[in-house]
């Protein structure tokens, strides 16, 4: 009876705060809250911790009093009151907006009313692309918010319906790919444009000019949102099929620093480089804590037990070794070769803004062959050009340019004597993938044997080591190798072997 009552208040909840056209009858998906509406949203938190946003139990208190104030019956209202409530940062919006569409669905299964926008049919009963593109222009065209949003919405859901399904293998389901790849909606990108032109005085409209520019991007954006639309709308009638924790692990946007540097793409590399100073500021705070430790030294047993003879030989008072001050070098070498490029070039902006927390930094790069690069990490250049004032300015590349990590150490060693010394703390980034060139294991044994530390930076799973024509398992003989595969592993990995 109890679990009855509480299943009946979760379809309640989720009825009430859809906001949008009422669904039809069907079998509310997947399991319900255990507690209610308070439950539900205890899981929506969990779910967000899932895909790396931290939201502590201050955070989840504050979003059950927004539960409380709100008019449950404003979808949008609830969305923007959640999201101050749980995030930090607005990074994590995207993710965000991703878990709370499947976990506070517009609808459940077919959308009512979405039938009032009838999608233009032809004589044999298919869809009749044209026309639709045409339909779909002219919403665009207009301002899409209000009436024109709830239009759009309902068109998208129309087209799911209709023009994403198709049979698997556990039964009927949607994709919005099959939906949106007959109509092309880019394709609308020239006549969005000619409507939004007549809707500017002609007299000023310069086709060519900063008027033009803006329209352009309007609807483009608008394409793109439009294009947004129809995916939510298909996660959220796949999530009532297969279960909305599955499908938040392919089809919710991840945080850029959960990426896979060999998968990233590039809005996410831009992303973790505007935020490489923010991490910067976790390293150095970790650094200084644990050089905050370092200072107290270790313990000096034969003072310590001078200094107890007056107590009876009980050790009260621990007396310490001064330990000797002095910040260590470091250098990196790293592989900018297209496959690890992404990797690479993150990581040696992260390491240059930690400057301050060591008596000198060199930065060596390479594909076939090893310079220096330490020169073009300056405060005037942006961060997305880097790497091509690397390409440019360095001799980085031979005559095949496909990575030589043999060689590549072989020029650290010869060309760079002075590079590595007993002071030195040696980072070398790359996925040790030689393209079954000679890998110089006796030059990466004198360096390691000469430098204070040496670590090696994997961005591949561990599992792949070895395999092809990767040396990994050669070079971890030698030097000791650790996994980084997303920034946030690479963060916690840097902190960790960092030396203070």
């Amino acid at each position: 009876m109890a679990e009855n009552r509480q299943r009946g208040l979760v379809s309640a909840a989720m009825r009430a705060i859809s906001g949008g056209t009422p669904a039809k009858p069907v079998t509310v998906p997947g399991p319900t809250a255990e507690h209610g509406l308070q439950g539900h949203l205890v899981g929506f938190v969990e779910a967000l911790r899932g895909r790396g946003i931290p939201v502590g139990p201050s955070e989840t208190v504050d979003a059950g009093q927004v539960l409380t104030v709100l008019d449950l019956m404003d979808r949008e209202a609830l969305r923007e009151g959640l999201a101050c409530a749980l995030l930090r940062r607005t990074t994590q919006r995207g993710t965000f907006d991703g878990m709370f569409d499947l976990w506070f669905p517009a609808a459940l299964g077919e959308r009512v009313g979405a039938d009032e926008i009838e999608l233009p049919i032809k004589p044999d009963g298919s869809v009749d692309i044209l026309e639709l593109r045409k339909m779909l222009a002219e919403l665009l065209i207009q301002d899409p918010s209000g009436e024109q949003a709830q239009q759009l919405q309902a068109l998208a859901a129309q087209m799911v319906e209709q023009m994403g399904q198709y049979q698997a293998a556990g039964g009927p389901s949607f994709s919005a790919y099959q939906t949106l790849k007959d109509l092309q909606p880019e394709l609308l990108v020239s006549k969005i444009l000619a409507g939004l032109a007549q809707g500017m005085d002609n007299s000023d409209f310069d086709p060519a000019g900063f008027d033009a520019e803006v329209a352009r991007r309007t609807a483009r954006q608008r394409i793109k949102d439009f294009r947004g639309t129809v995916e939510a709308e298909t996660r959220r009638r796949v999530a009532e099929r297969i279960g909305r924790d599955r499908v938040a692990t392919y089809g919710v946007a991840r945080q850029a620093e959960d990426a896979d540097f060999l998968r990233i793409s590039q809005a996410e590399l831009d992303e973790l480089r505007r935020s490489s100073q923010r991490l910067a500021r976790v390293l150095a705070s970790r650094l200084a804590a644990r050089r905050r430790r370092a200072r107290r030294g270790e313990i000096d047993l034969r003072k310590t037990m001078r200094k107890s003879m007056s107590t009876g030989g009980v050790p009260v008072n621990l007396v310490t070794r001064k330990p000797r001050p002095g910040r260590p070098d470091l250098v990196l070498l790293c592989d900018i070769s297209g496959s690890v490029a992404g990797f690479s070039s993150f990581t040696m902006l992260l390491v240059n803004a930690l400057r301050e927390q060591f008596s000198r930094v060199r930065i060596f790069a390479f594909v076939d062959q090893t310079d220096e690069v330490t020169q073009l990490f300056d405060s005037a250049t942006p961060l997305d050009q880097l790497t091509r004032r690397i390409f440019t300015e360095s001799k980085v590349v031979g005559i095949e340019g496909h990575s030589d990590y043999g060689s590549a150490l072989d020029g650290l060693a010869d060309n760079f004597p002075d590079a590595i010394t007993s002071r030195t703390s040696l980072l070398i980034l790359g996925d040790a993938r030689t393209n079954y060139r000679d890998p110089a294991l006796e030059t990466l044994r004198r360096l390691v044997a000469t430098a204070k530390h040496a670590y090696w930076l994997n961005p591949e799973a561990e599992k792949m080591w070895g395999t092809g024509d990767s040396a990994a398992n050669k070079y971890a003989d030698i030097i000791e190798m650790h996994e980084c595969r997303s920034a946030r592993q690479l963060t916690a990995v840097v902190a960790r072997l960092l030396p203070v």
